[in-house]
């Protein structure tokens, strides 16, 4: 099937997915895109509490102002997480897509697709949508991790776009045959 597209430019790194599924791009996160996704969540709240020290709130004080104060915290406490997972995906996401150093994920990413290969399953997942629904859905989420804060758009369709030949995931000798 025909690439409808993939990100263009130098890649320092090997490209492994152009358009990863969602799944994948949280099964690859290494522990420094988790370090980062905490470190977000912590900071935001403990941002807000300094600011606070610096320049204290104006509530008045009421039997509800530390309740009003406290919710302050949690909210940034939750947008710091969301920020943070954000932050995370995008990490691993240029991982896929060779933008930083990525030859744990391209060697995890060759041995699970060559068992899928192997066990003739499809590479990237069966996919019950019409053709024309994998291919929209690869247009609109292609990139997208570029914009998380503005549009978060996650690929949750399988598609057989992603930017790379699938025959490297098959042995030798299936190649050939396929030639023939």
């Amino acid at each position: 099937m025909a690439e409808l597209s993939t990100p263009t430019g130098s890649r320092p790194f090997p490209l492994i997915d152009s358009d990863p599924h969602f799944s994948r791009v949280l099964r690859y996160m290494r522990l420094s895109d988790y370090a980062v996704w905490g470190g977000t969540t912590i900071v935001s709240p403990a941002f807000l509490y300094a600011l606070n020290r610096v320049s204290p709130a104006m509530i008045p004080v009421t039997p509800g102002a530390k309740e009003a104060i406290r919710l302050h915290f949690r909210m940034g406490g939750m947008l710091g997480f969301i920020a943070g997972f954000m932050l995370a995906y995008q990490r691993s996401s240029f991982r896929f897509w060779g933008w930083t150093e990525n030859k744990r994920e391209e060697e995890r990413d060759f041995a699970e697709l060559s068992k899928r290969a192997r066990e003739g399953k499809p590479l990237w997942g069966e996919s019950f949508q019409p053709e024309w629904v994998q291919a929209a859905a690869h247009q609109n989420s292609l990139n997208s991790q570029m914009k998380l804060n503005a549009i978060p758009m996650f690929n949750f369709v399988n598609h057989p776009y992603h930017g790379v030949d699938p025959a490297k995931y098959y042995p030798r000798s299936e190649k050939k045959d396929d030639s023939q």
